[in-house]
Parts: structure tokens; C-alpha cells; sequence
């Protein structure tokens, strides 16, 4: 089982979530190649972290071709907040979303 972590990504979460359920519960090869192909922002960042745990999976002598992604959690990060001036001496809030996303690949079993 390996476990890795993205930490503030400057995505908001909505948009992180709409990717992560392309790839969630599928073979770490097939989460792969749909990443790859995926025309939305986030597919990359969540690329980058699939093949940081393919790495890990590596190095603990564990086949790409033999895990699958049991979990995949997208939380919201901390808010950054910024103003800008508007009419008659207000201010409008900016708040720019943060997400933070956790991926769990595990072994596929074997039915034989």
C-alpha cells in the first residue's frame, strides 16, 4: 500500500474533483492514460502525483501493471484572501481556493 500527498495546489476543488473521478477506482495504467489525455488543468498536477506513487511503488519492488487506485480524497486547502477596490469606497473579496489531495495505490489481488 503507498500513500502520497498534494499539498496546496492552487486548483480549486471543484474543478480537482471533476478529474479524480475519471481515474478513481481504476488499474494505476488506465488512470494513467486517461490523465495523459485529459484536457482539463488539473490533469496534470494529478498526473504528476500517480507517477510520484508509481516511483514509490518502485522502489518497493512492486509492478506498474499490478496496482490500482484504492482511494483518491480531494479536501479543500487554506483560503487566500485578496481585495480589490470597487465604487464608493468599498472593497470586493477575492478568495483564491487551495485543494489538497491524498492517493492511496494498493495491489491488485490476484483470483487465481
Amino acid at each position: 500500500m503507498i500513500k502520497v500527498y498534494l499539498r496546496r495546489l492552487n486548483i480549486t476543488p471543484k474543478k480537482v474533483l471533476i478529474v479524480s473521478n475519471l481515474i478513481r477506482g481504476l488499474s494505476a495504467a488506465e488512470a494513467e492514460r486517461q490523465l495523459l489525455f485529459s484536457p482539463k488543468r488539473a490533469s496534470e498536477p494529478l498526473l504528476k502525483l500517480l507517477r510520484s506513487g508509481l516511483a514509490a511503488a518502485k522502489q518497493k519492488k512492486i509492478e506498474k501493471d499490478n496496482l490500482k487506485i484504492k482511494t483518491l480524497v480531494v479536501n479543500e486547502g487554506p483560503k487566500r484572501k485578496r481585495f480589490r477596490p470597487a465604487s464608493r469606497s468599498n472593497v470586493g473579496t477575492i478568495t483564491k481556493r487551495t485543494t489538497h489531495v491524498f492517493l492511496e495505490l494498493d495491489k491488485i489481488k490476484d483470483e487465481s
